[in-house]
């Protein structure tokens, strides 16, 4: 139990610092990808086929954490996901008040939005989950 919670924290802890670091490899020419790849003045093809391989590598880390999170105790479960959205609620909340008026305004139609696509999101799973075990 010890080591699965450890596993469980640190595969929750990952993608929470990489999405905290600075966006320094980001251009303002709107290019996405590491630096290093930046450099190798990669044709389209080749940015394409890097690109794919970075997909398939974060939807492969997806996995790898959703199959951590599926051995455990539902009590530990519902526990994490009450934990991660106290977390979300609370810099949800820190975002909105650095923004002016207008853009709390857009920031709550956004998040609304969110909020909907999540729903259908859950939903469509639950019906996928549902479906995969009448098969």
């Amino acid at each position: 139990m010890r080591k699965t919670m450890t596993a469980l924290l640190l595969a929750m802890t990952l993608p929470t610092l990489a999405m905290a670091a600075p966006g320094g490899d980001h251009r303002p020419d709107g290019d996405r990808g590491p630096r290093f790849f930046h450099e190798l003045d990669l044709s389209k093809d080749q940015e394409r086929q890097v690109h794919k391989l970075m997909e398939e590598q974060r939807r492969d880390n997806r996995e790898l954490t959703q199959r951590y999170l599926d051995k455990l105790p539902a009590a530990d479960k519902q526990a994490l996901q009450t934990e991660r959205k106290a977390s979300r609620d609370k810099q949800q909340a820190a975002i909105r008040a650095l923004l002016t008026p207008q853009q709390q305004k857009t920031f709550d139609e956004q998040e609304a939005k969110m909020k909907e696509r999540r729903a259908d999101r859950e939903a469509f799973e639950a019906w996928k989950a549902e479906h995969k075990k009448a098969n």
